[in-house]
């Protein structure tokens, strides 16, 4: 059993690992101000709402109200728990936790049959790749690979492997590695012959192309076969580990790239990404054998403004194109459409025309989505004939309407004015109905802004009483100074009036007493309570000024305490006033109820 790991060696660990550096390869962040704003990865948004600020080491979303530091973080996202957390961010940093404290396995968060299956497809995926670069029974893959344009470096890249045409070779190794037949079946490594009672490769006589997770653990495998199999193209089945749905093939290859770029070129199979990486398009990611999932677009759009669809320009690769293109349009992606000729899919534009062709005619000259929507519609209408042509008008507007941006609308408007000898004015008018009568907003006059930064928690609430913030700027300040939290030790002690806040104060006087500096992501790791943990997040996300006065400090305690003694006093009354209704001397009852409505009276007039 793991001990407990010391704080310093925590504090190592996080202050290794920049919180805004960790954050960023799942979100893609944008500073506004001091802090970084991006979608939250925790709940759907189009406009983002989750901000990291790196000086405090902590993240907020104001949309669901998530929080932490940059090991809770991971601990949510991978559904990790603290020493898994704390063991893979040593690692991402190159810091070795002493023995004592290290994880036995990081993948122990899984169910024992998921651990074993996902060393069962570590050791193929290595015992693949050797059998195909270094053995007589994966010349025939090599070769295929080769004669595809391959390199020896693309190959170990992506680390493609060959399954030798063998009905028991693999079977054998993972019985001999310890693995239980029945686990590689249900996993689809193995396929089951019930009337000889044996299991075979599901993957014989292919070459592999291992699926990695996002943290490049292989999850799965792709067989493309090399004679005349059928299918041509095989994929593990769907398990708990594998759902090709929520999977996006080289993403954890891609990532960094797409990170640096903010945009993603999308393709339809892995032939179609490793030639492009072999092109020098390093940021292209692919389905898997199925339609774009709207969890597929929300990750992307998460990470990128920008996707390039690139499927086969074929009739069936187009009206891909428009299905996806539809999908990410709908989860706020900017969407850009590649187009090739005589039906060529990239794989073939790559090996016919070379590298430098496919980079500048294809991915550089993609089309925007509005002007692969227009050739979209016009391929149905002839446009020698009259009606045809209104019709076509009319479908693109209905596409035109749903544009945002007035300039965009415009740009098109003024195409289509000119292609059909309209008036700009005329084809505005049908844009303001079918918006109005689809309920998008009409444009107003830009408002300055001085900023895109979501409001926080407590700016889109009511106003809150005095004594309330009160104790929210108090604690503000205790988080950051000691010496401010040591004063209102003395001076208030626990006696907060919101529950939430006497629990917080009281964690927070704990930890300073230990010796602990300032620093609330520290801080954060010393609260059990999730909800306290948020509050303190959101109490260190507000805008407060550096300083205080000591006079200010001493208003505040003044607020708070007056609120407490007006309600000890109402309280008072209230036990007064009941005994006097008993005494039957409903005029004594009367006048104190004037007295208890007086001071509601009060302390509704000092609050705002």
């Amino acid at each position: 059993m793991l001990g407990q790991i010391p704080d310093e060696v925590i504090e190592e660990v996080r202050k290794s690992n920049d919180i805004v550096d960790v954050i960023g390869e799942y979100v893609q962040l944008k500073k506004q101000g001091r802090n970084f704003f991006g979608l939250c990865p925790f709940h759907g948004e189009k406009t983002p709402s989750f901000s990291v600020t790196q000086d405090k080491q902590i993240f907020h979303c104001f949309g669901c109200g998530k929080g932490g530091n940059v090991v809770t973080f991971v601990m949510e996202i991978e559904g990790y728990n603290f020493f898994q957390a704390i063991q893979h961010l040593a690692d991402k940093s190159g810091q070795t936790l002493p023995e004592e404290f290290q994880q036995r396995d990081e993948n122990q968060h899984l169910s024992k049959e998921n651990q074993d299956v996902l060393k069962a497809y570590e050791w193929l995926t290595k015992l693949y790749h050797h059998l195909l670069r270094h053995t007589k029974e994966g010349k025939e893959g090599y070769k295929y690979l080769k004669d595809r344009g391959f390199t020896d470096e693309v190959i170990d890249t992506f680390q493609l492997g060959f399954s030798p045409n063998s009905k028991d070779f693999i079977a054998q190794f993972l019985e001999k590695k310890g693995f239980h037949k029945q686990s590689m079946i249900k996993a689809g490594i193995l396929t089951s012959n019930d009337q000889h009672n044996n299991s075979t490769d599901r993957f014989r006589g292919r070459v592999i192309f291992p699926i990695r997770n996002h943290l490049g653990k292989s999850i799965g495998f792709g067989g493309r076969t090399i004679t005349n199999q059928e299918p041509k193209y095989l994929n593990s089945p769907e398990t708990d580990l594998f759902q090709k749905g929520k999977l996006l093939y080289n993403f954890d290859l891609a990532r960094s790239h797409i990170r640096k770029s903010s945009e993603a070129v999308l393709f339809e199979g892995y032939l179609d990404v490793i030639s492009a990486h072999k092109a020098g398009i390093f940021n292209g990611i692919a389905t898997l054998g199925t339609s774009i999932t709207e969890a597929q677009a929300k990750l992307l759009r998460r990470y990128v403004d920008t996707v390039v669809i690139c499927y086969d320009s074929d009739k069936a690769g187009i009206q891909a194109s428009y299905k996806a293109s539809k999908l990410l349009r709908s989860v706020g992606c900017n969407v850009k459409i590649a187009s090739m000729p005589d039906g060529l899919d990239p794989d073939d534009f790559i090996r016919k025309f070379g590298d430098t062709r496919f980079k500048n005619e294809v991915i550089l000259a993609s089309d925007t989505y509005m002007t692969f929507m227009m050739k979209y519609i016009k391929k149905d209408y002839n446009l020698n004939l009259e009606g045809d042509r209104i019709q076509y008008v009319e479908s693109v507007l209905d596409e035109i309407a749903l544009i945002e941006r007035p300039v965009e609308r415009e740009h098109y408007l003024k195409e289509l004015a000119n292609e059909f000898e309209l008036t700009v004015e005329t084809l505005s008018q049908e844009i303001h109905s079918r918006r109005e009568k689809i309920g998008l907003k009409q444009d107003k006059p830009k408002q300055s802004s001085h900023t895109n930064m979501t409001k926080g928690p407590y700016r889109t609430k009511k106003l809150l009483p005095a004594y309330h913030n009160a104790e929210l700027q108090l604690i503000a300040y205790m988080l950051k100074d000691e010496a401010i939290a040591e004063k209102i030790k003395q001076e208030l002690g626990g006696n907060f009036t919101i529950d939430q806040h006497k629990i917080l104060v009281t964690y927070l006087y704990g930890y300073y007493e230990e010796g602990h500096e300032p620093n609330i992501s520290h801080f954060i790791e010393k609260i059990s309570d999730s909800d306290i943990q948020n509050l303190v997040i959101q109490i260190a996300m507000m805008p407060f000024n550096k300083d205080i006065s000591d006079k200010e400090i001493n208003d505040y305690i003044r607020i708070i305490q007056s609120e407490q003694s007006d309600k000890t006093k109402i309280k008072s009354l209230r036990v007064e006033q009941k005994m006097a209704e008993k005494q039957n001397d409903p005029f004594k009852a009367a006048q104190i109820g004037m007295q208890i409505l007086e001071i509601q009276r009060q302390i509704k007039n000092s609050n705002p």
